[in-house]
């Protein structure tokens, strides 16, 4: 018989934002359907729901259906909702770290991440990391990771991210896109258990540069990208107009889009299902995903938080871990 797979380390996040409300409401909606643990303070989760302190991550399957299971991290300073406290920074780290470690281990199936705020680590714990993502590839020791938005209906992968627009033809080089759509293609495999999957790249410019009248990055940057990995027996299109790719008819010929900027990404998948939508990151030699917002300090603790990103989250660390474990 095949043994239970490991539960979800799910992580707490800033805990004066919306993370650990959220917790509590994805626990009621999924304690019957997918064994979960959070890492937090339990004091910052004091008559929230029934909570139980665990040991390990072993006993989550027996806690959660009664009470959320949680594995105590003390934090020094108190859950003020609204208003990030520096003092709880290093704790904030602590958790993250910590779902990592017992995740390589094999003591949990994936890491599903709540939102960090990253000025109060940085106040409060010298955090020198552009983001969560960048810290999860320290801890991982890898170089390199990509982002990827899912939801049911569509993937994206950007291949520049945070950065001006006017930068993003600078950034972007072969090399760039190359690794990223390499990387996006062994995780497809390995996490979600496609076989061999379909990428649809899109152009730079306004119809994939049209021949050159509009830019000619299109056809001297993507398009030899393309053609050297088509060659290689990779099933790939582009560089095709982005105006075009995301009706429903484009989104059945591919398993993901890979983008040349953020807004090119974001932009439908986040149109297409602005609530349910999961960050995953690839390239990490585990499962990681997070819900995709923020803190959200000005709706914090009024009962407005929506859990369907965090539960959608912990359903595709849970789908991914399993396509993982069977590979």
């Amino acid at each position: 018989m095949t043994p239970p797979l490991a539960p979800v380390a799910l992580t707490c996040g800033e805990p004066a934002g919306v993370g650990l409300e959220l917790a509590v409401k994805a626990w009621e909606a999924l304690r019957q359907e997918l064994p979960f643990f959070l890492i937090a303070d339990p004091s910052h989760l004091s008559g929230r729901v029934p909570v139980q302190i665990i040991d390990t991550p072993d006993q989550t399957h027996v806690v959660q259906p009664n009470a959320l299971p949680v594995l105590a991290q003390p934090f020094a300073g108190s859950a003020q909702l609204g208003v990030a406290d520096p003092a709880n920074a290093q704790g904030v780290l602590d958790t993250i770290a910590r779902a990592v470690d017992m995740t390589r281990q094999g003591l949990a199936s994936a890491v599903c991440t709540a939102p960090i705020h990253k000025k109060a680590l940085k106040d409060g714990a010298g955090f020198a990391f552009p983001g969560h993502t960048e810290f999860l590839a320290h801890l991982a020791g890898v170089d390199r990771v990509v982002m990827m938005l899912a939801c049911a209906e569509l993937r994206v992968v950007p291949t520049t991210i945070h950065i001006p627009l006017n930068d993003v033809p600078d950034a972007l080089t072969q090399e760039l896109l190359e690794d990223t759509i390499r990387i996006t293609l062994a995780d497809l495999q390995t996490k979600f258990g496609i076989a061999s999957p379909r990428v649809a790249v899109t152009g730079l410019n306004p119809h994939a540069g049209e021949g050159g009248a509009m830019g000619f990055e299109d056809a001297d940057l993507i398009e030899p990208v393309v053609t050297r990995l088509a060659a290689e027996g990779v099933s790939i299109t582009g560089p095709l107009p982005a105006d075009t790719m995301f009706h429903a008819r484009a989104r059945a010929n591919y398993d993901v889009a890979v983008c040349m900027y953020h807004d090119q990404a974001l932009i439908p998948i986040k149109t297409l299902d602005f609530d349910r939508g999961v960050n995953v990151t690839l390239g990490l030699p585990f499962v990681r995903t997070s819900p995709d917002h923020g803190t959200a300090f000005d709706i914090a603790g009024k009962g407005l938080a929506k859990p369907d990103s965090l539960i959608a989250a912990l359903r595709m660390a849970r789908d991914m871990a399993m396509a993982q474990a069977a590979d």
